[in-house]
């Protein structure tokens, strides 16, 4: 084989290992990224989640609180 092709195969060779390398390592960040979101999104969803019940119950003891106001205006009218 002339040397030129085995410098040209050599030259690919390391060509392709450096990009699938620099692939890799890539993807590994990317990963990390992502895996790092999804905890952050999981945490937002809980805050979401426990502010949506904290404002049902404040509605529940809103309407409590009118409804013994109404009942108490209701027995000094009586």
């Amino acid at each position: 084989m002339p040397t030129e092709v085995v410098v040209a195969l050599i030259a690919f060779l390391g060509t392709a290992v450096g990009s699938w390398s620099g692939i890799r390592a890539a993807n590994k960040l990317v990963d990390f990224r992502l895996q790092k979101l999804e905890e952050k999104v999981a945490k937002h969803n809980q805050v979401v989640e426990r502010t949506y019940r904290l404002e049902e119950q404040m509605k529940a003891a809103n309407h409590r609180i009118s409804d013994l106001e109404d009942k108490e205006d209701h027995d000094e009218h009586d």
